[in-house]
């Protein structure tokens, strides 16, 4: 069954996703979607770690055309509204005429059940691309509840993208490819320890 919905909800302001933990009904929040540039806005201390207080920074540019395409997840912060995925999971975003992105969510869950929500990203850093906003609940023709997409992470080439919140309370590493390499790995929790974030709350997504 294909939902095409969509929320305007700020992710960091909301304290529970109750009404939204169903997959099927809701689909998952883009994941990031999307991408991780290991240019990210970093000061002079490249190795240090941010302190819980400080900026999530976005990477410097995206190139939305080079963006856009098939991204699987490798691994994710446990959230309410992904719960009920088991493996699988990818993200696929169309650049559409309008500047806007098309998101199509997929997973499987435990009974081999395939799941799909779609929704749509708009730009609101239209600088560097770098901020998005994703709304997967359509209503009456109006997208409502949309929720913070930073890529806050990005390879020089696209293979591999890291997405994250202000809060820092979600967080996802998406990838061209099922599987990374050690050394891809490594250079994502580099960048993830950089941004404030533990990289031991991240939970690897099964692919096969």
């Amino acid at each position: 069954m294909e939902i095409i919905v969509s929320w305007n909800i700020n992710l960091d302001k909301v304290e529970s996703f109750d009404m939204f933990t169903n997959y099927r009904t809701v689909g998952a929040f883009l994941l990031c979607v999307s991408a991780m540039q290991l240019q990210v806005s970093q000061s002079s201390n490249k190795g240090a770690s941010m302190s819980g207080n400080a900026e999530v920074k976005t990477v410097d540019s995206v190139e939305l055309n080079k963006y856009v395409g098939l991204w699987y997840e490798i691994a994710k912060i446990p959230n309410s509204f992904q719960k009920k995925c088991s493996r699988n999971t990818t993200a696929t975003y169309v650049l559409r005429d309008d500047g806007r992105i098309d998101v199509i969510n997929r997973c499987v869950e435990s009974d081999g059940t395939v799941d799909e929500a779609r929704g749509i990203a708009r730009v609101v850093d239209t600088v560097t691309n770098s901020k998005l906003e994703v709304s997967f609940v359509r209503v009456l023709g109006l997208q409502l509840f949309w929720g913070d997409y930073w890529i806050i992470g990005l390879d020089c080439e696209y293979k591999y993208a890291v997405v994250g919140t202000p809060s820092r309370k979600y967080g996802w590493i998406l990838s061209r490819t099922p599987t990374l390499s050690h050394e891809d790995l490594d250079k994502i929790f580099e960048t993830l320890r950089f941004q404030g974030y533990d990289p031991k709350s991240f939970v690897f997504t099964e692919q096969r």
